[in-house]
């Protein structure tokens, strides 16, 4: 099978994993700079699930870093079901994150309008927050398109 964008092992890949990376610690530090984000449930889920996929990302841009380093192909059976059980479990618990962290923002937001009351949230922050989430799920779901294919084709 011919060399798929964004598959691990290459710098393509490599680049996807630094940008998931880069979003989901986007995310976490604008949800963080948040104040009383800790009040919502759905927020902290969001901390810690894209937490989660900064740990996954991180860990996956030095194996492919290495990878490229090294010039190995990372095209083995057991690393590439490794790397789509990996990637569905992140992505999974990522779009559950930014769903609900999102139907919060509408109902305090715009229902409640918590943020122009007299409560007034950072709605703001935790819109770009959730944003910064969804961008990180849909690259997590490239990935994880991208390294099912090369598990098919192995």
């Amino acid at each position: 099978m011919k060399d798929l964008m964004g598959s691990p092992g290459s710098v393509s890949g490599l680049l996807l994993r630094i940008l998931q990376c880069i979003l989901a610690a986007g995310s976490v530090g604008v949800m963080v700079s948040a104040h009383g984000f800790s009040n919502f449930t759905a927020y902290c889920y969001l901390i810690a699930s894209m937490g989660l996929q900064l740990l996954w990302s991180f860990g996956l841009s030095c194996l492919d870093a290495y990878a490229l380093w090294i010039k190995k192909d990372l095209r083995s059976p057991v690393l590439a079901s490794l790397f789509v059980v990996g990637d569905w479990v992140t992505a999974t618990l990522s779009l559950a994150a930014a769903c609900s962290s999102a139907g919060i923002a509408v109902l305090y937001g715009r229902d409640l309008k918590f943020c122009t009351g007299p409560v007034h949230l950072p709605c703001d922050r935790f819109e770009l927050s959730i944003s910064l989430a969804f961008a990180t799920w849909f690259l997590v779901a490239m990935s994880s398109h991208v390294t099912f294919w090369i598990l098919a084709s192995i």
